[in-house]
């Protein structure tokens, strides 16, 4: 029988750092912020004739073993789930404008998930991760906070989509939801401010009540479901199709997103947490490195998208998640939501928008050590940033650094400063942006 102390001992639980009631409360902070996963991710991939119980239930299945594996073996506390942005790629690029089947979208994630898992084994992934500036670094973590509010004040409806001279415009502040959101954001804030445990989930929690209490939160018909039947897509990709010599343009693509996505994402989770040495660099990383690659491999057998570190690991971190123990708590959270899904699902936006709105804000601490003063490494930063933002996408902007980088070092005539590795990114990015299907 597994005690308390072992358990302390094999997750390197030190309650000078936290504590296994901190990292519990992390695990369940992580999974309430992303819960949103679960009906979401089979929403969109409906749009490319993926049936969307299945869809669940593959979501779900890649969160729990995605997630598990990251606490066991790699003992982080970062959760994995279907990537967004991944989803919608497959769903309304490849799928509805291209026309290639979702089995064969399918194998292409599993295709991908593979050439990841070999070069992580190979130590070629950590090598071109481990060549990348510490300045880039900086900028993936704060592009990140800034993508993370950007996210969370859009989905919890403070702002919203304007017209095409101002692509982005205030909420519906007369709406109650928005009004519930606002003092969502507001509730957390002070809670952290008066450094109260858990003030990410008391928040949520709260607003969630408030929504119930107000009837804008409905009831769900019923709290506990089986599952849907996962047999419809489970195993259904196609690898042969997706070896066709004709789609190796969009392989590559495919590559470099999750490439940049997954590296990138770990990167700012590990400086927001600390976990990063003296050199920038996180220790194990080939281990949450093929976490993700696996948990890829597995997601296409089940039958959805590309998995990977999720940035609302953050949530769960700043609740008091050090260790993979945090991580182990999220899976069976995922493992319960197969028979809760009703409940889980039922937590608002407006709840959880604000909660990611303040993790990103806390994220931003990452730029105070930019060097402004030397343009050759703040134009890359900034571009970085800029992109990640403005572009709504993790992938392209960390792309776009990676060409900026050694191009801005090159033409100033300091080469020298950048690493080999770098020189392969900045390739595979350039390649990345001239076969991308716009």
């Amino acid at each position: 029988m597994v005690n308390l102390s072992q358990i302390k001992t094999y997750f390197g639980i030190d309650d000078a750092q936290t504590s296994i009631r901190r990292e519990i409360l992390g695990g369940i902070t992580t999974f309430v912020t992303l819960a949103y996963i679960i009906v979401v991710n089979p929403k969109i991939l409906e749009a490319a004739g993926i049936p969307f119980g299945p869809s669940m239930v593959a979501t779900i299945l890649t969160g729990f073993l995605g997630t598990m594996l990251m606490g066991i073996y790699a003992r982080r506390p970062f959760a994995i789930a279907p990537y967004m942005g991944q989803n919608a790629f497959v769903a309304f690029t490849l799928v509805k404008i291209m026309g290639i089947p979702w089995q064969t979208a399918l194998g292409l994630t599993f295709i991908s998930g593979l050439i990841f898992a070999l070069l992580t084994l190979s130590h070629i992934r950590p090598w071109l991760v481990n060549a990348i500036p510490q300045q880039l670094k900086l900028a993936f973590s704060g592009g990140i906070g800034l993508f993370l509010s950007f996210i969370g004040l859009n989905i919890s409806g403070l702002i919203r989509l304007g017209v095409p001279d101002a692509p982005v415009t205030l909420g519906y502040l007369n709406r109650p939801e928005t009004l519930l959101a606002a003092l969502g954001f507001i509730l957390i804030s002070l809670m952290m401010v008066r450094r109260l445990n858990g003030a990410l989930l008391l928040g949520i929690l709260g607003i969630t009540g408030l929504g119930f209490l107000l009837g804008k939160v409905p009831l769900p018909p019923q709290w506990i479901s089986m599952p849907p039947d996962i047999r419809p897509i489970l195993g259904q990709l196609d690898l042969l199709g997706a070896l066709n010599p004709a789609l190796l343009p969009i392989l590559l693509v495919f590559l470099v997103l999750i490439f940049v996505d997954t590296m990138g994402t770990l990167i700012g989770i590990a400086y927001k947490a600390n976990f990063l040495d003296s050199q920038g660099r996180l220790p194990d990383v080939e281990k949450p490195m093929l976490c993700d690659s696996l948990a890829t491999m597995a997601a296409a057998t089940l039958g959805t998208t590309t998995a990977g570190a999720y940035i609302e690991s953050i949530a769960g971190i700043e609740a008091g998640g050090r260790t993979g123990l945090t991580a182990v708590v999220t899976a069976l959270l995922f493992l319960c939501a197969l028979f809760f899904a009703p409940l889980f699902s039922s937590v608002p936006a407006f709840a959880y928008g604000p909660a990611l709105v303040v993790v990103g804000m806390m994220m931003l601490s990452s730029l105070k050590d930019l060097d402004t003063g030397d343009l050759t490494e703040l134009i890359p930063a900034f571009t970085t940033l800029v992109m990640i933002c403005f572009t709504y996408n993790l992938g392209i902007g960390m792309a776009a650094g990676f060409i900026v980088y050694p191009l801005i070092k090159t033409l100033s005539g300091r080469s020298g400063d950048v690493a080999p590795g770098l020189w392969v990114l900045s390739a595979l990015s350039l390649a990345f942006f001239i076969f991308y299907p716009y």
